[in-house]
């Protein structure tokens, strides 16, 4: 819990927790994760995306390597549990094991992931897709970082990935347990939606012979809200931004989640066929670009027993639940088994400065991981 305050402290921005990819933050934090990384006895590096990666070798050369992470960096204006928790939670299992004198048959990486909130480039999972090698030509196009793919790792290399996370929801709170096992995590797609109108006086201008871009934009995001998915409308841009204009462009992000992937497809192409409508009636041009689809994944089911088998040793319940938001095992996914299991966070709050986790609740998750990685030493 110290170590998440001195991490929450590291800000590219007075006042407030940002940190985004490889950003002066970024790299401070980076240092500060792997310091804490070489006094539990590992050895520590950075990958060609910025990863930090510290690792405990097995005394067997051939063996696989399981990798426990999330990641450092931040949204804006964060709060300081949403990433870094299961990345210190991971260091802290290192460290029982450590103090155990458990020798592993496979070799264990703990890994703080340069970029999952997408911040910098509007890219999510920038980190862990550059390490599972799915990372798009379009994608290199605008990471102004040269050589980043060269952080691919080989599936042939990897026994699996588990992460820690807060839940960013209210059901353990609500049920009053410290943990939960995820079982899927939601596909997401994410949407650039512009729309150009012919800025005006706004006092000269008649109601009916505007081509209002905002405007446009406002009822698509209304129709968003009543689209039957998740479907969030977070930035919005007008030009020329004059209380006296009328707009003449206006640029939206459109994010849609569900666990079923048919149906946030769906959603999108029925949005789509939305905004084409609402600027051919408003007499303004529409351009819809995707800028990321993230399929639904399914947690492993083998790792999910396990998982559920040790929560019933420290809980008197044992929950599995889906996750709504995205996270680097999204992306991990694609090259070895993932799992995740969820911490509880008081009234679900993340992506906000009340961000807010109990002690005894981050213990609970750091002896479920523990044990989970003894577990998988048989």
């Amino acid at each position: 819990m110290r170590r998440c305050d001195e991490l929450g402290a590291i800000s590219d921005e007075a006042g407030q927790l940002t940190r985004t990819f490889h950003s002066p933050a970024m790299q401070r934090a980076n240092a500060l994760a792997g310091e804490w990384m070489r006094a539990a006895g590992m050895s520590v590096r950075e990958d060609a995306a910025f990863n930090l990666i510290g690792r405990v070798e097995s005394k067997n050369p051939h063996a696989k390597t399981l990798i426990i992470g999330s990641h450092l960096d931040t949204v804006r204006n964060a709060g300081k549990y949403d990433g870094p928790l299961g990345v210190l939670a991971g260091i802290a299992c290192v460290e029982n094991l450590r103090a155990q004198k458990i020798e592993l048959p496979f070799h264990l990486e703990i890994v703080g992931f340069s970029d999952e909130e997408g911040v910098r480039y509007q890219t999510t999972y920038l980190g862990s897709r550059a390490m599972a090698g799915t990372l798009t030509k379009r994608d290199l196009a605008v990471i102004a970082e040269k050589g980043i793919e060269r952080a691919r790792r080989s599936r042939r290399d990897l026994l699996g990935y588990a992460e820690v996370h807060i839940e960013q929801g209210p059901v353990l709170e609500a049920r009053k347990l410290a943990v939960g096992v995820v079982t899927a995590i939601a596909g997401q797609s994410r949407i650039r939606v512009e729309f150009e109108g012919r800025a005006g006086h706004a006092g000269t201008t008649p109601m009916n012979l505007r081509r209002d871009a905002l405007c446009a934009a406002a009822e698509l995001i209304l129709a968003a809200e009543k689209s039957g998915v998740i479907a969030t409308v977070g930035q919005i841009d007008v030009e020329p931004g004059a209380s006296n204009v009328i707009p003449a462009l206006a640029t939206l992000s459109l994010d849609v989640r569900h666990a079923n992937d048919s149906r946030r497809i769906a959603a999108c192409r029925a949005l789509k066929i939305k905004a084409d409508q609402i600027a051919k009636r408003r007499g303004v041009r529409v351009r819809w670009t995707i800028l990321q689809e993230t399929a639904s994944v399914a947690c492993d089911p083998q790792a999910r027993k396990i998982l559920e088998k040790i929560v019933a040793r420290h809980e008197r319940e044992v929950i599995s639940l889906p996750s709504g938001a995205g996270h680097d095992a999204a992306a991990m996914s694609a090259i070895c088994p993932v799992a995740m299991l969820f911490v509880r966070c008081k009234g679900g709050i993340s992506h906000h400065p009340d961000e807010s986790v109990s002690e005894r609740n981050v213990a609970k998750a750091i002896a479920v991981l523990t044990d989970f990685v003894k577990e998988c030493c048989g």
